[in-house]
């Protein structure tokens, strides 16, 4: 666990560093922002398949998999709320410029905005059918 605080401490370092430098030259920093992301979204993914289920491990009973399944209960809530979040923003914002051309079509846009919410419902709904089959 310690390995993994210091690597992401050692990260958060090079990325202020590499901030500083970018800032000065605005040329590279289209490049550079792909590697980061890149870069991150690898060590994310490593962080999730090797740490992660031996911690959440602890939490559950001593097989593997419940640990998989919390991670996975975890991710299919947190990337339908993002989702949402999203979709209600896009929707919201949409629907506040109708109804400030035509006061009379605010019923039919709040409709699609609690559907934009119901993407988060059903990611909470998956996540309750995983965390249910322990």
């Amino acid at each position: 666990m310690y390995a993994i605080v210091l690597m992401a401490m050692i990260i958060s370092a090079v990325t202020c560093a590499s901030g500083f430098y970018f800032h000065l030259d605005k040329e590279k920093t289209k490049k550079a922002l792909k590697w980061s992301i890149t870069l991150y979204i690898a060590l994310i993914a490593v962080f999730l398949m090797f740490a992660m289920p031996a911690q959440v491990k602890a939490a559950g009973d001593n097989s593997s998999s419940s640990g998989l399944a919390f991670i996975a209960a975890a991710i299919s809530t947190g990337l339908a709320t993002i989702g949402a979040g999203y979709a209600v923003g896009a929707v919201g914002s949409s629907a506040l410029g109708a109804v400030s051309e035509d006061p009379k079509i605010l019923g039919k846009t709040l409709i699609y905005v609690g559907l934009a919410e119901g993407i988060a419902i059903y990611g909470l709904i998956v996540s309750i059918m995983i965390l249910g089959s322990l």
